[in-house]
């Protein structure tokens, strides 16, 4: 079993349109909604490849419900910690060259009681976890320390940790150490204090945050593929894509596909290239099912580029 954990969720609203022009009424020829957050997003491509997986999320208001009855139609276990504040609700522009604006709420602010109950509904299923999957910026009231208390508590009951945040709590999570943490390029350059102009500047960037405590970095570097630095070794992958519908949630399909061909080496890399790769093709926040893969479209070699130039495109997340 997966779990998932997602301290700041949303409902997801995407609409289609010809083009983002401001200042006028835009109408749009397709609509989507969904539950979201980075962990949801996890949980249902997890889903949609037929594993079982549980969802930890803090719900609230109007909003909270309808993620958690969009979450329980696709086959995703919810365990709601009930909280005041309304859960946030999310808007996304898709235009039909894969440019998409979004518009993101802050979420609710959570009190110290709130944070305890996510805390502890995470230790009494983390026993039963083959991984915990923490995804996901903090919403208000959760310091950044949080998911390293996260991520010491689950160790403690013998749990894996993945962890995909970014900026002050990915740095304060790795003391704890993480089994493995997910940044994409601009991330990985944010944790270590500098720009990345190359494969070989993201291989050094993410040995520098196993020097900090991860376990193994997952980076995604968008149309540029993805690195897995471990112990064990340096692999690099890519996957051709025929073309880009929607990026939303692509990163989490990724983790999804890397968490569930097991979370560690080649194989896993590959499955987690293969689920991203699929995802940019579908509409919205759309995750891919096994018949959506094309594993034969994946390469994945040890043989790093480190002198590739790192294009500007944007990490699918």
């Amino acid at each position: 079993m997966i779990l998932t954990v997602t301290p700041n969720p949303s409902l997801d609203r995407t609409y289609e349109v010809p083009a983002l022009e401001r200042g006028e009424v835009l109408r749009a020829s397709a609509e989507r909604m969904d539950p979201g957050g980075k962990g949801v997003n996890v949980s249902r491509a997890v889903a949609a490849a037929g594993h079982r997986t549980v969802a930890v999320v803090p719900l609230g208001g109007a909003p909270g419900a309808l993620v958690a009855q969009l979450l329980a139609g696709q086959g995703i276990e919810v365990a709601p910690v009930p909280v005041a504040g309304h859960t946030r609700s999310n808007i996304a522009l898709a235009e039909p060259d894969g440019t998409l604006t979004k518009v993101n709420a802050p979420g609710p602010e959570l009190t110290a009681e709130e944070s305890e109950t996510i805390l502890s509904t995470v230790g009494a299923y983390s026993p039963a976890a083959d991984w915990i999957a923490c995804c996901g910026s903090l919403p208000r009231g959760l310091a950044p320390e949080w998911y390293a208390e996260l991520v010491t508590r689950a160790h403690g009951a013998g749990a894996r940790i993945a962890l995909d945040t970014s900026g002050p709590s990915l740095i304060a999570a790795l003391a704890a150490r993480p089994d493995v943490v997910k940044p994409n390029a601009e991330e990985l350059a944010e944790a270590v204090g500098r720009p990345l102009a190359t494969v070989g500047d993201a291989v050094k960037a993410a040995e520098e945050l196993r020097q900090l405590g991860a376990a193994a970095v997952l980076a995604s570097l968008g149309a540029d593929g993805q690195l897995l630095v471990s112990e064990a070794g340096t692999w690099y992958a890519t996957a051709s894509v025929d073309a880009v519908r929607s990026n939303v949630g692509a990163g989490d399909a990724s983790l999804a596909g890397f968490l569930a061909a097991g979370g560690e080496g080649p194989d896993a890399l590959a499955a987690a290239v293969a689920h991203g790769a699929a995802a940019v093709g579908l509409p919205g926040s759309e995750m891919p099912t096994p018949a959506h893969l094309n594993p034969s479209a994946v390469t994945v070699t040890a043989d790093v580029p480190l002198d590739r130039v790192l294009s500007k495109q944007g990490s699918p997340r």
